[in-house]
Protein backbone atom coordinates (compact mmCIF):
# COMPACT_ATOMS: atom_id res chain seq x y z
CA UNK A 1 0.00 0.00 0.00
CA UNK A 2 1.22 3.53 -1.12
CA UNK A 3 2.16 5.92 2.12
CA UNK A 4 -0.64 8.35 1.25
CA UNK A 5 -2.96 5.82 -0.03
CA UNK A 6 -6.04 5.43 2.11
CA UNK A 7 -7.28 2.12 3.20
CA UNK A 8 -10.60 0.75 1.88
CA UNK A 9 -13.32 -0.02 4.41
CA UNK A 10 -16.54 -1.21 3.72
CA UNK A 11 -19.06 1.31 3.63
CA UNK A 12 -21.73 0.56 6.14
CA UNK A 13 -24.37 3.64 7.20
CA UNK A 14 -23.14 4.51 10.97
CA UNK A 15 -27.26 4.33 11.98
CA UNK A 16 -26.44 0.64 11.51
CA UNK A 17 -24.05 0.33 13.64
CA UNK A 18 -25.80 2.36 16.38
CA UNK A 19 -28.55 -0.98 16.33
CA UNK A 20 -25.81 -3.22 16.62
CA UNK A 21 -24.42 -1.10 19.92
CA UNK A 22 -27.97 -1.07 21.09
CA UNK A 23 -28.92 -4.53 20.53
CA UNK A 24 -25.58 -5.76 22.27
CA UNK A 25 -25.88 -4.24 24.99
CA UNK A 26 -29.68 -5.28 25.66
CA UNK A 27 -30.16 -7.94 24.12
CA UNK A 28 -33.35 -7.27 23.08
CA UNK A 29 -35.05 -6.19 19.37
CA UNK A 30 -37.61 -4.93 21.42
CA UNK A 31 -35.30 -2.68 23.97
CA UNK A 32 -33.42 -1.65 21.27
CA UNK A 33 -36.08 -0.73 19.36
CA UNK A 34 -37.24 1.78 22.53
CA UNK A 35 -33.88 3.22 23.33
CA UNK A 36 -33.61 3.91 19.76
CA UNK A 37 -37.23 5.28 19.32
CA UNK A 38 -37.61 2.96 16.39
CA UNK A 39 -40.02 -0.04 15.01
CA UNK A 40 -39.06 -3.49 16.09
CA UNK A 41 -39.37 -4.19 12.00
CA UNK A 42 -36.80 -1.04 11.61
CA UNK A 43 -34.51 -2.83 13.90
CA UNK A 44 -34.82 -6.07 12.53
CA UNK A 45 -34.32 -4.75 9.06
CA UNK A 46 -31.28 -2.66 10.31
CA UNK A 47 -29.58 -5.90 11.52
CA UNK A 48 -30.10 -7.91 8.51
CA UNK A 49 -28.30 -4.95 6.70
CA UNK A 50 -25.60 -5.29 9.02
CA UNK A 51 -25.16 -8.98 8.76
CA UNK A 52 -25.40 -8.45 4.84
CA UNK A 53 -22.62 -6.08 5.22
CA UNK A 54 -20.33 -8.27 7.51
CA UNK A 55 -20.72 -11.39 6.15
CA UNK A 56 -21.95 -12.78 9.89
CA UNK A 57 -25.13 -13.78 11.84
CA UNK A 58 -23.80 -11.41 14.42
CA UNK A 59 -26.86 -11.90 17.08
CA UNK A 60 -28.73 -15.71 17.87
CA UNK A 61 -32.22 -15.67 19.26
CA UNK A 62 -32.08 -17.76 21.98
CA UNK A 63 -34.53 -18.19 25.30
CA UNK A 64 -32.68 -15.59 26.45
CA UNK A 65 -32.29 -13.25 24.26
CA UNK A 66 -29.99 -11.85 21.39
CA UNK A 67 -26.56 -13.71 22.07
CA UNK A 68 -23.63 -11.97 19.90
CA UNK A 69 -22.01 -14.18 17.87
CA UNK A 70 -18.15 -14.25 18.30
CA UNK A 71 -17.71 -11.75 15.50
CA UNK A 72 -20.01 -9.39 17.28
CA UNK A 73 -17.81 -9.61 20.67
CA UNK A 74 -14.66 -8.68 19.10
CA UNK A 75 -16.41 -5.48 17.24
CA UNK A 76 -18.44 -4.75 20.59
CA UNK A 77 -15.96 -2.61 22.13
CA UNK A 78 -14.29 -0.51 19.61
CA UNK A 79 -17.15 -0.15 17.89
CA UNK A 80 -18.59 1.61 21.64
CA UNK A 81 -15.57 3.54 21.42
CA UNK A 82 -15.58 4.51 18.28
CA UNK A 83 -19.23 5.88 18.15
CA UNK A 84 -18.49 7.96 21.08
CA UNK A 85 -15.87 9.55 20.04
CA UNK A 86 -18.03 10.56 17.05
CA UNK A 87 -20.47 11.55 19.13
CA UNK A 88 -17.84 13.87 21.71
CA UNK A 89 -16.39 15.24 18.73
CA UNK A 90 -19.75 15.96 16.41
CA UNK A 91 -22.93 15.23 18.31
CA UNK A 92 -22.72 16.72 21.85
CA UNK A 93 -24.03 20.08 22.42
CA UNK A 94 -23.39 22.42 25.21
CA UNK A 95 -24.99 22.95 28.63
CA UNK A 96 -25.74 25.96 30.42
CA UNK A 97 -27.46 25.42 33.54
CA UNK A 98 -28.80 28.97 33.81
CA UNK A 99 -30.97 28.90 31.08
CA UNK A 100 -31.73 24.70 30.28
CA UNK A 101 -35.10 23.72 30.40
CA UNK A 102 -34.54 20.14 30.78
CA UNK A 103 -36.35 16.75 33.23
CA UNK A 104 -33.75 14.41 34.90
CA UNK A 105 -35.41 11.33 36.06
CA UNK A 106 -33.32 10.04 39.87
CA UNK A 107 -33.90 6.46 40.88
CA UNK A 108 -34.15 6.68 44.84
CA UNK A 109 -35.34 5.05 47.65
CA UNK A 110 -37.33 7.25 50.53
CA UNK A 111 -34.27 7.23 52.92
CA UNK A 112 -32.16 8.85 50.16
CA UNK A 113 -34.71 11.28 48.87
CA UNK A 114 -34.99 12.61 52.66
CA UNK A 115 -31.17 12.96 52.66
CA UNK A 116 -30.18 14.18 49.04
CA UNK A 117 -33.23 15.82 47.59
CA UNK A 118 -33.81 19.49 49.68
CA UNK A 119 -30.36 20.28 49.46
CA UNK A 120 -29.84 19.26 45.89
CA UNK A 121 -33.56 20.88 45.01
CA UNK A 122 -32.07 24.25 47.00
CA UNK A 123 -28.78 24.02 44.66
CA UNK A 124 -30.70 23.23 41.47
CA UNK A 125 -32.80 26.41 42.09
CA UNK A 126 -30.30 28.98 42.16
CA UNK A 127 -27.92 27.44 39.46
CA UNK A 128 -30.44 25.69 37.01
CA UNK A 129 -34.14 27.15 37.75
CA UNK A 130 -35.15 25.56 34.41
CA UNK A 131 -34.37 21.98 35.30
CA UNK A 132 -36.92 19.70 36.65
CA UNK A 133 -36.30 16.20 38.58
CA UNK A 134 -38.99 13.50 38.82
CA UNK A 135 -37.75 10.88 41.40
CA UNK A 136 -38.95 7.02 40.72
CA UNK A 137 -38.36 4.49 43.63
CA UNK A 138 -34.86 2.64 43.01
CA UNK A 139 -37.01 -0.87 44.32
CA UNK A 140 -38.92 -1.35 41.52
CA UNK A 141 -38.45 -4.69 40.25
CA UNK A 142 -37.66 -3.24 36.31
CA UNK A 143 -34.87 -0.50 37.57
CA UNK A 144 -32.04 -2.32 35.23
CA UNK A 145 -34.17 -1.98 31.99
CA UNK A 146 -35.41 1.35 33.00
CA UNK A 147 -31.82 2.40 32.89
CA UNK A 148 -31.17 0.27 29.69
CA UNK A 149 -33.77 1.92 27.91
CA UNK A 150 -32.64 5.82 29.24
CA UNK A 151 -35.85 6.04 31.39
CA UNK A 152 -33.76 6.60 34.49
CA UNK A 153 -30.94 9.11 34.48
CA UNK A 154 -29.13 8.60 37.62
CA UNK A 155 -30.32 5.63 40.14
CA UNK A 156 -28.74 5.87 43.87
CA UNK A 157 -27.81 2.92 46.29
CA UNK A 158 -26.30 -0.15 46.99
CA UNK A 159 -24.81 -2.34 44.55
CA UNK A 160 -22.81 -5.33 45.11
CA UNK A 161 -22.66 -6.10 41.23
CA UNK A 162 -22.54 -3.86 38.13
CA UNK A 163 -22.18 -4.59 34.34
CA UNK A 164 -19.68 -3.23 32.44
CA UNK A 165 -22.13 -0.99 30.48
CA UNK A 166 -23.14 1.10 33.76
CA UNK A 167 -20.93 3.46 35.14
CA UNK A 168 -20.52 4.58 38.84
CA UNK A 169 -19.63 7.01 41.02
CA UNK A 170 -19.27 7.00 45.37
CA UNK A 171 -21.37 9.51 46.80
CA UNK A 172 -20.05 8.13 50.89
CA UNK A 173 -19.79 5.20 52.94
CA UNK A 174 -22.11 4.35 55.64
CA UNK A 175 -22.75 1.57 58.31
CA UNK A 176 -25.45 0.30 59.97
CA UNK A 177 -26.45 1.66 63.51
CA UNK A 178 -29.11 1.06 65.85
CA UNK A 179 -31.79 3.85 66.11
CA UNK A 180 -33.94 4.39 69.26
CA UNK A 181 -36.37 6.95 71.49
CA UNK A 182 -34.05 9.15 73.80
CA UNK A 183 -35.62 7.18 76.86
CA UNK A 184 -34.71 3.61 75.58
CA UNK A 185 -32.84 1.85 78.10
CA UNK A 186 -30.42 0.68 76.35
CA UNK A 187 -29.14 4.39 76.67
CA UNK A 188 -28.18 3.60 80.09
CA UNK A 189 -25.90 0.79 79.64
CA UNK A 190 -22.03 1.81 80.07
CA UNK A 191 -21.47 -0.80 77.07
CA UNK A 192 -24.40 -2.72 74.39
CA UNK A 193 -23.47 -6.22 74.18
CA UNK A 194 -24.49 -8.92 71.81
CA UNK A 195 -26.83 -10.34 74.80
CA UNK A 196 -28.35 -7.03 75.45
CA UNK A 197 -28.95 -6.57 71.42
CA UNK A 198 -30.57 -9.96 71.31
CA UNK A 199 -33.28 -9.13 73.54
CA UNK A 200 -34.65 -6.28 71.65
CA UNK A 201 -37.36 -6.11 69.83
CA UNK A 202 -36.01 -5.25 66.02
CA UNK A 203 -37.44 -2.40 63.07
CA UNK A 204 -35.56 -3.41 60.20
CA UNK A 205 -35.80 -2.15 56.16
CA UNK A 206 -36.63 -4.45 53.73
CA UNK A 207 -37.56 -3.75 50.06
CA UNK A 208 -37.56 -6.99 48.68
CA UNK A 209 -36.94 -10.41 50.15
CA UNK A 210 -36.39 -14.16 48.24
CA UNK A 211 -39.91 -14.22 47.15
CA UNK A 212 -38.63 -10.83 44.49
CA UNK A 213 -35.52 -13.44 43.80
CA UNK A 214 -33.33 -11.42 46.17
CA UNK A 215 -30.18 -13.36 46.75
CA UNK A 216 -27.93 -12.05 50.42
CA UNK A 217 -29.98 -9.11 50.29
CA UNK A 218 -29.71 -8.44 46.42
CA UNK A 219 -31.82 -8.40 43.57
CA UNK A 220 -30.26 -9.32 40.53
CA UNK A 221 -31.27 -8.03 37.12
CA UNK A 222 -29.64 -7.59 33.93
CA UNK A 223 -26.39 -7.49 35.51
CA UNK A 224 -26.96 -4.98 38.28
CA UNK A 225 -27.01 -6.07 41.71
CA UNK A 226 -29.21 -3.83 44.22
CA UNK A 227 -29.28 -3.84 47.90
CA UNK A 228 -33.18 -5.21 49.02
CA UNK A 229 -32.23 -4.90 52.45
CA UNK A 230 -31.11 -2.05 54.36
CA UNK A 231 -29.35 -3.90 56.99
CA UNK A 232 -26.65 -6.90 56.98
CA UNK A 233 -28.90 -9.74 57.92
CA UNK A 234 -26.15 -12.38 57.97
CA UNK A 235 -23.82 -10.59 59.60
CA UNK A 236 -26.22 -9.70 62.34
CA UNK A 237 -27.48 -13.46 62.78
CA UNK A 238 -23.86 -15.27 62.78
CA UNK A 239 -23.18 -13.12 65.28
CA UNK A 240 -25.94 -13.55 67.68
CA UNK A 241 -26.30 -17.79 66.93
CA UNK A 242 -22.77 -17.43 68.52
CA UNK A 243 -23.83 -16.55 71.51
CA UNK A 244 -27.03 -19.17 71.22
CA UNK A 245 -29.20 -16.41 70.45
CA UNK A 246 -31.34 -14.87 67.85
CA UNK A 247 -32.68 -11.62 66.50
CA UNK A 248 -36.39 -10.44 67.45
CA UNK A 249 -37.51 -9.08 64.20
CA UNK A 250 -40.91 -7.16 65.40
CA UNK A 251 -41.67 -5.13 62.08
CA UNK A 252 -40.09 -5.13 58.46
CA UNK A 253 -40.62 -2.17 56.67
CA UNK A 254 -40.21 -1.10 52.86
CA UNK A 255 -39.84 2.75 53.64
CA UNK A 256 -37.80 4.23 56.41
CA UNK A 257 -40.17 7.43 56.78
CA UNK A 258 -42.32 6.34 59.31
CA UNK A 259 -39.60 5.15 61.85
CA UNK A 260 -39.59 7.83 64.01
CA UNK A 261 -43.86 7.09 64.91
CA UNK A 262 -42.88 3.83 65.90
CA UNK A 263 -39.56 4.21 67.77
CA UNK A 264 -41.05 6.91 69.75
CA UNK A 265 -41.84 6.17 73.61
CA UNK A 266 -40.93 2.51 72.41
CA UNK A 267 -39.23 -0.47 73.35
CA UNK A 268 -38.16 -1.15 69.63
CA UNK A 269 -34.95 -0.58 68.38
CA UNK A 270 -33.98 -0.18 64.38
CA UNK A 271 -31.14 -1.11 62.19
CA UNK A 272 -30.39 1.68 59.79
CA UNK A 273 -27.77 3.56 57.92
CA UNK A 274 -25.35 6.12 59.57
CA UNK A 275 -26.86 9.00 57.36
CA UNK A 276 -30.41 8.03 58.34
CA UNK A 277 -29.48 7.83 61.40
CA UNK A 278 -28.08 11.27 62.17
CA UNK A 279 -31.23 12.73 60.23
CA UNK A 280 -33.53 11.73 62.21
CA UNK A 281 -31.55 12.61 65.06
CA UNK A 282 -31.33 16.10 63.88
CA UNK A 283 -35.37 16.17 62.83
CA UNK A 284 -36.66 13.90 65.81
CA UNK A 285 -34.29 14.06 68.18
CA UNK A 286 -33.98 10.21 68.12
CA UNK A 287 -30.43 8.73 69.34
CA UNK A 288 -28.57 5.95 68.35
CA UNK A 289 -25.26 3.81 69.31
CA UNK A 290 -22.79 1.35 67.42
CA UNK A 291 -23.84 -2.15 66.73
CA UNK A 292 -22.05 -4.32 69.35
CA UNK A 293 -20.43 -6.58 66.39
CA UNK A 294 -18.28 -5.78 63.30
CA UNK A 295 -20.14 -3.96 60.85
CA UNK A 296 -18.72 -3.54 57.31
CA UNK A 297 -19.49 -0.16 55.95
CA UNK A 298 -20.66 0.24 52.33
CA UNK A 299 -20.48 2.19 49.26
CA UNK A 300 -23.36 4.18 48.02
CA UNK A 301 -23.12 5.15 44.64
CA UNK A 302 -24.73 7.33 41.98
CA UNK A 303 -25.07 4.68 38.84
CA UNK A 304 -25.68 5.76 35.08
CA UNK A 305 -25.63 4.00 31.78
CA UNK A 306 -22.34 4.06 30.09
CA UNK A 307 -23.47 5.97 27.26
CA UNK A 308 -24.70 9.43 29.14
CA UNK A 309 -21.35 9.25 30.65
CA UNK A 310 -19.90 11.95 28.13
CA UNK A 311 -22.88 14.05 28.35
CA UNK A 312 -22.38 17.68 29.47
CA UNK A 313 -26.05 17.44 30.94
CA UNK A 314 -25.21 13.98 32.81
CA UNK A 315 -21.69 15.65 33.77
CA UNK A 316 -23.41 18.80 35.48
CA UNK A 317 -25.83 16.95 37.30
CA UNK A 318 -23.53 14.26 38.38
CA UNK A 319 -21.56 16.64 39.83
CA UNK A 320 -23.95 18.54 41.80
CA UNK A 321 -25.43 15.16 43.29
CA UNK A 322 -21.42 14.64 43.91
CA UNK A 323 -21.03 17.96 45.94
CA UNK A 324 -24.43 17.68 47.79
CA UNK A 325 -23.21 14.25 49.04
CA UNK A 326 -19.73 15.05 49.85
CA UNK A 327 -21.09 18.00 52.28
CA UNK A 328 -23.62 15.21 54.09
CA UNK A 329 -21.24 12.86 54.19
CA UNK A 330 -19.27 12.74 57.58
CA UNK A 331 -16.61 10.25 58.39
CA UNK A 332 -17.65 6.52 59.70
Amino acid sequence: MLRDEVPRVPRIDLNLLRVFDAVYEDRSILLASKRLHLSQSAVSHALTRLRESLQDELFIRTAKGMQPSARAEAIAGPLREALLTIQRTVGVETFDPASATRTFTLAANDYLSSVLLAPLLRRLAQEAPGVDLVVRPATRLDLAEQIDVGRIDLAVGVFAELPQRVHSARLWQQQDVLLMCPEHPLLDLPELTLEALADQPLITLSVGGQEEGAVNGYILERGIARQSEMFDRQRLEQALAAIGRSPQYKVTLPHALVLPQLLEQSRLVAIVPGPLARAFEQRFGLCQRALPLAVEASSLLAIWHGRNTADPAHLWLRQQLLEVAGALAQPL
